[in-house]
């Protein structure tokens, strides 16, 4: 689905939201809406958290610079230097606008992308992921039975074998600590999951959503998953 627009006056108090979905099921289910900002260098960097809190994703993106790929991320929380499902599906509004970079540059480094089939990847480094407490439980049920923690106290990320044998995994994340009750897919858990299980994965978290992980020989983890365009609005920002 192309994403292309025609070009529209400029209004200082409007701007153009793309929503997508990233790491959508085989089956059509899950995958975690993100809101992408192609303008972000329009929008005043003071205003970015605001209009965080009042979208309510788990991540909102603003693109600063299409050239270079310069972005930065935000949670309804605060900012992020790295987060895998922003990175992805901004990678993927890139290809299907026309964006000419071919690295994302957030604040933690530079992000490679690819596409591959239906998917897209993007490879990073473990270490730009935030600190967070995941749990083995003994079995899948015991994931869909989970309760997050209070909201603003320490999150909680929760996993257990679906199919050790070919590395399927049954996952949950409450990221309480950033003003977020429940991520459907989270590419930078699923990243740090690639470094302490070391080897590859298939992740099926939320309600449907799926995530490949793919530990590279240098250490850091490329991760896929499907993306799809949900609409593109205008968007009034706030004052």
């Amino acid at each position: 689905m192309s994403c292309r627009q025609a070009d529209t006056p400029y209004n200082p108090a409007m701007t153009r939201l793309h929503v997508l979905r990233v790491f959508a099921g085989p089956d059509g289910r899950g995958g975690n809406p993100l809101g992408v900002f192609l303008d972000g260098a329009a929008i005043p960097a003071q205003r970015r958290q605001a209009i965080a809190v009042d979208l309510g994703f788990s991540e909102t993106v603003f693109v600063d610079d299409p050239a270079e790929g310069a972005i930065r991320i935000f949670t309804p929380g605060r900012e992020l230097p790295f987060a895998g499902h922003p990175t992805v599906g901004t990678a993927w509004l890139f290809r299907e606008t026309g964006a000419p970079a071919d690295v994302l540059r957030p604040p933690a480094g530079e992000v490679h992308f690819r596409f591959h089939d239906d998917r897209t990847w993007i490879q990073a480094d473990p270490a730009w992921v935030h600190i967070f407490e995941h749990e083995q439980l003994p079995t899948p049920a015991d994931v869909d039975a989970a309760v997050g923690p209070a909201m603003g106290a320490p999150g909680r990320y929760v996993w257990s074998w679906l199919d050790e044998p070919t590395g399927v995994v049954r996952a949950r994340y409450f990221p309480t600590e950033f003003l977020i009750a429940e991520d459907e897919a989270t590419g930078a858990a699923a990243v740090r999951m690639g470094q302490v299980l070391g080897r590859p994965l298939t992740i099926r978290q939320g309600v449907g959503s799926e995530i490949l992980v793919r530990p590279q020989p240098d250490g850091t983890v490329v991760i896929g998953g499907r993306v799809e365009l949900v609409e593109t609005r205008e968007y009034a920002l706030p004052e």
